[in-house]
């Protein structure tokens, strides 16, 4: 098998933990190792920092940074580029809170939201990363250690469309699958309406006139601005550039004020980064905002298919 999936920290101001170098983390039969008990005090692994030190020159390339070896813009062109190459990509986000021994005390929850939050017109659950998501919860539930965890799947609804009907629909794909999960559906029309697409659909609503006022001209070139607006509508950098940090904090309150015992660990979609380089930063912020607070978190971009059910 060859490496295909990247695993970056998230890019933020808490300061790392390097685990590798606590001897805690492994196990006794390396700790056995000769080479390794002649000199404990030397690292088990010779990494560079994690971070230079802050009180540098605010000038030089760490103090711009506080301290971080790379520029926000760096490290998205990092995801990016790894997406190209057509690896999966995996931010891990608070695990320097993650505390094993309280974590894996029963009952133990691993969250999954498998619909890209940041797109409510595109949230559906089947397309190769919701179900790469699906596949790592899996995973990690057939460890030792958590198979005693229970997946739960939160599935965002909004109102018209039937919650049963899609309840019975992920039940159906999980049963094919042999995948063990609780599903919940989760009503976000609150969070929706926040959306810049649904706002301006509600404009367009109050702004239209009556009939028989437009004559066929008008109504040409209102046809060519709907294309127009349809295909700036359905590219990335325009949800990027568009996207309110009134939706995002929504999206983040709903996650976090989910009425049950909040979970181990949590995966999220992750968004393919926007086309437009000068986008970094706002796509940056937002994974921000949607991951605050939420605890040790997994935001995931798949882009090769990992499960099939023609077998």
């Amino acid at each position: 098998m060859r490496p295909n999936t990247l695993v970056l920290g998230f890019y933020d101001d808490l300061t790392p933990q390097d685990q590798l170098q606590d001897r805690s983390f492994h196990s006794d039969r390396s700790l056995d190792d000769p080479a390794l008990v002649e000199d404990q005090e030397d690292p088990l692994f010779h990494f560079p920092p994690l971070r230079e030190s802050t009180l540098e020159d605010k000038n030089s390339r760490s103090g711009a940074w506080g301290g971080k070896s790379l520029g926000p813009q760096e490290y998205v062109c990092i995801i990016a580029d790894a997406v190209k190459m057509l690896k999966n990509v995996a931010l891990a986000r608070y695990f320097g809170q993650f505390d094993r021994k309280h974590a894996l005390q029963s009952p133990v929850f691993v969250d999954v939201w498998p619909v890209n939050l940041l797109r409510p017109d595109s949230s559906s659950y089947v397309d190769t990363c919701s179900l790469f998501l699906l596949q790592l919860a899996c995973i990690l539930n057939m460890t030792r250690a958590w198979q005693k965890a229970k997946l739960r799947l939160f599935l965002c609804v909004e109102a018209g469309r039937s919650l049963k009907g899609a309840e019975q629909k992920l039940g159906q794909l999980l049963k094919q699958l042999r995948m063990k999960a609780d599903i919940y559906t989760v009503p976000w029309d609150e969070q929706v309406a926040l959306h810049w697409q649904r706002q301006q659909v509600g404009m367009a609503i109050e702004a239209e006139p009556e009939k028989g006022e437009r004559d066929g001209a008008q109504k040409e070139d209102e046809e060519e601005v709907d294309e127009e607006e349809e295909e700036y509508a359905n590219s990335f950098p325009s949800n990027a550039t568009r996207l309110s940090d009134d939706y995002v904090h929504a999206v983040n309150r709903l996650i976090l004020d989910q009425p049950r015992p909040p979970p181990a660990v949590r995966f999220l979609y992750l968004p393919r980064p926007p086309a437009d380089t000068r986008r970094y930063h706002t796509y940056l912020h937002q994974l921000e905002l949607l991951s605050r607070d939420l605890g040790p978190t997994l935001l995931i971009h798949g882009v090769t298919p990992v499960i099939t059910t023609d077998l």
